[in-house]
């Protein structure tokens, strides 16, 4: 990471620091082992209903610039119980990725979880992994899932930089902490216990989330702070025991920089052989010894501008023995956020169903966007997190902040954000571990793109030190051959690899090829080494709950379930069309069935008691599907699908584990997820009858169902693995069509998205798209990085 600010000031009352002392290689371990990532996410709509697909954007950073740590984000869903729904592995280039979910009619309406991080996050607190619920409606679901506003509040209250010392002017920052929504409105009042009908000082919130007042202490006195809301709820809190001795370090922006004060009390030295500190991104940007005996010291530390003007500065004071007796966060020219923004050419037409688009100007410096355009919806208890708001602020602080967009949009209050600031401490680190010497526990390291294992055996022994001949092939990519040796214990590695469609491997023994024949019976098993991991912690509290019945009164919640009728309408409508033709070929369907059963199943797999699914000559829908599993959820009586905690789906066939087979070869659920459904033949869903029951048999495709070129190839052993997975591809409505004609009241709520709008030769990059029947005030997202990392945002209602 470069440095963006250089202070390394020498001020006046300063002297040069020694070489190498406890704090500088305190500094050295931070800078060297205490790298790390950060994750926003963007979703293309807050609310789902079954049935949809969530379309998200991902955006990894280290400090404030795109991260090339990783190159691999995790994606995964959770249910409240923490139960890992689906999951996706997503690449990342330039620290941007995208994907998507498809929600499937077998979840239940309730709140879930949508997780994101990398491998090398992994080594750091869960807290950092980004976070998001994402409530789900199902209209079909015995409970209704509600938004609880009678959510109880706390406070608490911080003096700045930590200390509480006699007779020195401290300024507090009043925290309110809600797990939903918080009061409207609130103010509060201190006073001294003994007098408790005196307010020595008033206040009020200057937003949701803070408050702030100014008190002068004495040594020997308590205090408490009095908080109530607008509703008459009071908390009263116990402010911190006064101090007879130490330090307080005060914090303003000034003109030419940033202007610190350090007032102390009873010091036998006065401030004498104390240190300041400032880190940014765990690196540090400015450090002074002070020489004076007095017992005050200031200065301005001037902030030297480069592309990135602002951060969240970390500011520590050491004693003479180089203990951190105080700190302070600071935020860096708030009001310049040093953000690019596109030249639009906007033509938008407000009528129900009509045509709109918009062009971006191009910019030599700016080649990709991120767009999305959606109805606005605003709410008073809407609590949006930006990427500005992630990048700056929720990307390293894991207490509940409401509506932490807030402090960086056009009507920012500095001074509430500088009190957020007060009330948080940084805690990616702490200076105890550094000064002693401790690093963090690398279990995790990132690495580059996918790699695998695979155990190689022949007829069930291992081959060790054996020379195997590899083919790579993709629907879309040439062959390629790669030459692999096994290891002593039989395994070879694939290291490094990219690919977001199904990977198909054929192999063979390194011999002479008269001498290959299936009796060989060689079989290589891959294992992905870069895998998810799960998560440990207690999932954030939510204030939404399920109710036993009722109908939902949040207006966007009655749209998204008119949305999911309206599709309803059109499927129903192109089934209907098709019907005709579908009845001349079920027969045909039938015969070819039982042809493709006959052809792949050995008497051993023959039951009475069998569903059979045809992916030659029909059910082309599992295509889209990333698990055949999770697309065999709720199609067959009887059986039901739990996830494991590696995200692998667990079948059962009237309630105890079914078996799995592989082209009839016992296999495991691992080996299954990574299996594309593009190389599915058939499935059967073995229940009673036969020698082999309560068993779902699983049977890739032979050489006469492949395509012309792969039906003339040598036939060899094959597998196929399954890499980075791709996203749904949004697609519009025919607004024009018949069927659609047929919808009464449009209420789509995502009108556009793009995780990748380019410019296509001389023409600028384009969004368009329909209104829906209600869409005047619509939201539009735009997001873009140059190369060196400055962000063009846009994020306007029009």
């Amino acid at each position: 990471m470069r440095k963006s600010f250089i202070f390394f000031l020498y001020v006046v009352g300063m002297m040069q620091f020694k070489a190498q002392d406890k704090i500088d290689k305190a500094v050295q371990n931070l800078e060297q082992n205490y790298t790390q990532e950060k994750v926003y996410v963007l979703l293309d709509k807050d609310n789902y209903v079954v049935g949809d697909n969530i379309y998200f954007k991902s955006f990894v950073f280290n400090g404030y610039g795109r991260s090339t740590i990783s190159t691999t984000l995790f994606v995964e869903l959770y249910d409240h119980s923490k139960n890992l729904v689906d999951k996706r592995t997503i690449a990342l280039k330039n620290g941007e990725g995208d994907g998507s979910f498809a929600l499937t009619e077998a979840l239940k309406e309730d709140v879930y979880y949508f997780r994101a991080y990398t491998t090398w996050m992994a080594n750091f607190p869960e807290e950092f992994n980004f976070m998001k619920q994402v409530p789900i409606y199902n209209p079909n679901s015995e409970q209704r899932l509600i938004l609880n506003k009678n959510t109880k509040w706390t406070a608490n209250a911080f003096p700045e930089s930590g200390n509480f010392i006699d007779n020195i002017s401290t300024k507090f920052a009043v925290r309110l902490y809600s797990e939903g929504i918080p009061p409207e409105s609130w103010s509060g009042y201190v006073i001294d216990p003994e007098k408790p009908n005196e307010k020595l000082t008033t206040f009020k919130g200057l937003d949701k989330n803070v408050g702030i007042f100014t008190i002068t202490p004495k040594f020997g006195k308590t205090y408490k702070v009095v908080v109530e809301d607008n509703k008459g709820t009071k908390q009263t809190i116990a402010l911190p025991a006064v101090a007879n001795s130490g330090i307080n370090l005060q914090l303003v922006n000034d003109p030419k920089g940033i202007s610190y004060q350090i007032k102390g009390t009873a010091l036998p030295q006065g401030l004498q052989g104390y240190s300041i500190v400032g880190t940014i991104n765990n690196v540090m940007v400015y450090r002074a010894n002070i020489k004076t005996s007095n017992n005050e010291a200031s200065s301005i530390i001037p902030t030297k501008v480069s592309n990135d003007e602002t951060a969240v500065l970390n500011i520590t004071i050491f004693d003479e023995k180089q203990n951190p007796v105080a700190q302070r966060l600071f935020f860096v020219n708030p009001k310049k956020l040093n953000l690019d923004e596109p030249t639009l050419n906007f033509s938008l037409n407000n009528e129900p169903r009509a045509f709109n688009s918009f062009d971006i100007e191009p910019n030599e410096d700016y080649t990709n966007y991120t767009v999305l355009v959606r109805e606005n919806q605003p709410s008073e208890s809407k609590s949006e997190n930006t990427l500005l708001s992630a990048k700056w602020l929720t990307g390293d602080f894991t207490s509940s902040i409401f509506n932490p967009s807030q402090y960086f949009g056009k009507t920012a209050n500095p001074e509430a954000f500088d009190a957020l600031l007060i009330s948080e401490k940084w805690k990616r680190f702490d200076w105890e571990s550094l000064l002693s010497g401790k690093t963090p526990e690398f279990t995790y390291k990132p690495q580059n793109n996918l790699s695998f294992k695979g155990k190689v055996t022949n007829n069930g022994r291992f081959l060790p030190n054996k020379s195997i001949n590899l083919l790579l092939k993709t629907e879309n990519s040439d062959k390629s051959f790669v030459p692999a040796m096994t290891d002593d214990n039989g395994f070879i590695y694939l290291d490094n690899i990219y690919f977001d469609e199904p990977l198909t491997i054929s192999y063979y023994l390194n011999k002479d090829k008269k001498q290959v024949s299936e009796s060989d019976n060689l079989n290589i098993s891959f294992q992905s080494l870069v895998s998810n991991i799960p998560y440990k912690n207690n999932l954030p509290p939510t204030n939404y709950q399920l109710v036993n019945s009722g109908q939902t009164s949040n207006p966007a919640i009655a749209k998204a379930l008119q949305n999911k009728k309206n599709q309803q309408i059109l499927k129903t409508t192109n089934e209907e069309e098709t019907l005709i033709e579908e009845v001349k070929v079920t027969a045909e369907k039938v015969d070819k069935k039982a042809e493709l059963d006959k052809e792949l199943s050995s008497g051993r797999f023959s039951s009475m008691d069998a569903t059979i699914f045809d992916f030659v000559n029909d059910n082309k829908d599992a295509q889209s599907s990333f698990n055949i599993l999770q697309w065999l959820q709720g199609r067959v009586a009887g059986v039901t699908f739990t996830m494991d905690s590696s995200g692998n789906y667990i079948p059962s066939i009237r309630g105890s584990q079914a078996s799995l087979f592989l082209d009839e070869m016992p296999t495991d659920a691992s080996m299954i997820s990574s299996l594309p459904v593009s190389n599915i033949a058939m499935v059967k869903v073995i229940k009673t009858g036969g020698l082999v029951s309560n068993a779902i048999a699983i049977y890739t495709k032979r050489g006469n169902m492949l395509s012309e070129e792969d039906k003339t190839t040598e036939k060899v052993n094959k597998t196929v693995l399954r890499g980075y997975d791709k996203s749904i591809e949004f697609e519009l409505p025919d607004i024009t069509s018949d069927a659609y004609k047929k919808i009464k009241t449009d209420t789509r709520e995502t009108l556009y998205w793009n995780p990748k709008l380019s410019q296509e030769g001389s023409l600028a990059p384009r969004a368009k798209f329909f209104n829906n029947d209600d869409a005047k005030n619509r939201e539009i997202i735009i997001i873009s990085f140059d190369k060196d990392d400055k962000m063009l945002y846009y994020n306007e209602v029009k």
